[in-house]
């Protein structure tokens, strides 16, 4: 069976989503699977490990995060032709409002036979249909098109099946395999690697700090990732007085960012709209406290002042007593977190019941 893969192979949760069904599907399928894989733009090196340079396509665009991609819908034909060559079993896209409209158009417009399965990622529910109503008529086709559909949290199942969804899927982009317990930790040490765009409200994540260095005047924050916002964030930090006390390092491979999580003591991720985010999931099982924004989906991992923090609003700071108690309790922290994360948060058994869904499924 031919499996296509259909998202951004720059993205490393792409890549991560082809390690696993290259070895699940295997598994579930036998050694008939084969995967296949499409990109709006390019491919991360670690891609030529699982999916051959020959079953591949490379769009090569510039998307943008905040939609408005006329030159990936441009690449349509282009995309709908290779899907003809390869005629997969499953096309499974990632990213519903950009990747999800095109695998929509290519059966509706351009008559590719392959059955959809689509991925939601966060924004694309929570946040794109929200926009218009046109943009919410769109997702409303393109999740209708979808034989079945998976979601990392319940609250965006749940939104999901408010927009028509056939079947949804819920399980946590969760981890590979639980990394070795850190050893010693920085305690004033922050974490943050989330895209530095506005829908994962930077500064919000500079604002918190700020206010924990009122309080502990030797805290550091180590702001990975990369985005629109990055210029901007950098002023912002030097009109804010800490110049000396935020690094910015970019974007680092797994095991650079593997290394912060483990000196770090706390994570800070504070986005507008989000799922259940794989960098928590990642932060919580190298044993890192979370301060989080007031979503849905956070509160479904943490509870309030037991195992991290949910600032209630845009202008809630981290209250210094609380960040003390958590501190002296962060081994304890620590273990709970990650043992959660074992029992729910692991990647591979959860593909493999996915896969075996769609093997139910298969027309």
């Amino acid at each position: 069976m031919r499996y296509v893969l259909w998202g951004d192979g720059e993205s490393p949760h792409l890549l991560k989503w082809a390690r696993a069904l290259t070895v699940e599907g295997s598994r579930v399928f036998g050694d008939g699977f084969e995967l296949w894989a499409a990109s709006s733009r390019g491919f991360l090196p670690g891609f030529d490990d699982v999916v051959p340079p020959a079953r591949r396509l490379a769009l090569a665009t510039k998307p943008a995060f905040e939609g408005g991609n006329a030159a990936l819908l441009r690449e349509l034909p282009r995309l709908a032709h290779w899907l003809k060559q390869v005629q997969p079993g499953w096309v499974h896209t990632h990213y519903l409002t950009s990747h999800g409209t095109l695998a929509w158009l290519a059966r509706r417009v351009f008559g590719v036979h392959a059955p959809i399965v689509g991925s939601a990622w966060g924004s694309d529910i929570l946040h794109t249909p929200e926009r218009s109503a046109v943009q919410r008529l769109l997702i409303r086709r393109v999740i209708a098109a979808c034989a079945l559909t998976t979601s990392d949290s319940r609250h965006m199942a749940q939104r999901m099946t408010a927009l028509g969804a056939r079947e949804v899927m819920t399980f946590p982009f969760g981890l590979d395999a639980l990394p070795p317990a850190p050893g010693a930790k920085i305690g004033h040490l922050f974490f943050a690697n989330r895209a530095l765009e506005p829908v994962y409200a930077p500064q919000r994540v500079l604002a918190v700090f700020a206010g924990v260095r009122s309080a502990w005047p030797d805290a550091q924050l180590v702001v990975a990732n990369d985005g629109s916002l990055r210029a901007q964030l950098q002023r912002d930090v030097l009109a804010l007085g800490l110049a000396d006390a935020v690094q910015f390092v970019g974007r680092l491979d797994a095991a650079v960012q593997a290394q912060w999580y483990d000196k770090a003591q706390w994570y800070l991720s504070q986005p507008r709209s989000d799922s259940v985010s794989v960098s928590v999931l990642e932060a919580m099982a190298h044993g890192c406290i979370p301060i989080l924004s007031d979503l849905p989906a956070n509160r479904e991992l943490v509870d309030s002042g037991r195992n991290g923090l949910v600032l209630a609003a845009d202008g809630a700071e981290a209250d210094a007593a609380a960040l003390e108690r958590l501190l002296a309790d962060a081994t304890d922290i620590a273990a709970s977190n990650r043992a959660w994360i074992a029992e729910h948060a692991l990647f591979a058994p959860a593909v493999r019941g996915f896969l075996g869904r769609l093997k139910q499924l298969a027309p």
